[in-house]
């Protein structure tokens, strides 16, 4: 995925000046951003700072909320199961399976195909007649991952998807997340808190505090600009922008 995809074939998803937030207030300010097609956009920030409000608006899981969503450059709208049908996936923290379900149940009942969804994780195949409720942390996960890929969405928004996973675990879930979206072209939105386990698969990057994007960044600069967002995550920021991207 090149940064320097401007046109809006290229974009999956396109957020506009998303306002959102839980009741009268608002948690999210404005936000703007897209992500291309085969990219993955990490939105990083600590405890707070807006991340998964951001995802709750764009999948339709709050009724209130101003600006403009588009995937594959159509206005998205609707409830959330509605968007979920055909055009947005998403994975949300804590294991998005049904525990009492078989593998092969759940992967059903999402519509997943599970020929796909056993070729990107062999670790289900084995264990398809199982129910997900006995299945590692790491293979729930994957089950999650699988049910969302399977479907075909044109957007994937995964929230927090290490949490409580093992390094070794999460490092292959992410190499199969980055090889997903690279095979099929579907743009990826992944929140995540840290940032050490995503920096090696993400294209690019923003950084959101007090529900707005106050910074951006390649990727692979990720690491090397730790002292930057951490200043950024205690609150001392000014909006810098050094990425070109689908959101220009």
């Amino acid at each position: 995925m090149t940064s320097t995809m401007t046109d809006a074939a290229a974009k999956a998803l396109e957020v506009r000046g998303l306002t959102a937030g839980f009741g009268p207030m608002d948690v999210i300010h404005d936000v703007t951003f897209a992500v291309g097609r085969g990219e993955i956009l990490g939105l990083l920030g600590r405890n707070g700072a807006g991340k998964t409000t951001t995802l709750m608006a764009i999948a339709g899981f709050l009724g209130r909320y101003a600006g403009e969503v588009l995937v594959e450059a159509v206005p998205l709208r609707g409830p959330a199961y509605r968007r979920s049908r055909t055009q947005v996936g998403i994975v949300l923290e804590g294991r998005s399976v049904f525990p009492s379900l078989t593998v092969r149940q759940n992967l059903n009942l999402a519509g997943a195909d599970q020929d796909e969804a056993f070729e990107l994780f062999p670790e289900l195949a084995a264990k398809s007649a199982l129910r997900a409720g006995v299945l590692s942390g790491g293979e729930q996960q994957m089950l999650a991952l699988a049910r969302m890929v399977g479907r075909h969405p044109s957007v994937l928004l995964m929230d927090e998807l290490s949490f409580g996973l093992a390094p070794a675990v999460c490092e292959r879930i992410m190499a199969r997340l980055r090889s997903v979206a690279e095979t099929t072209g579907v743009g990826v939105l992944l929140v995540e808190q840290g940032i050490h386990y995503a920096a090696g698969v993400l294209d690019r990057v923003l950084i959101m505090n007090e529900g707005a994007i106050r910074a951006e960044m390649p990727g692979s600069q990720l690491l090397a600009r730790e002292d930057e967002i951490e200043r950024i995550y205690l609150g001392g920021f000014e909006r810098t922008n050094t990425a070109a991207g689908p959101a220009d």
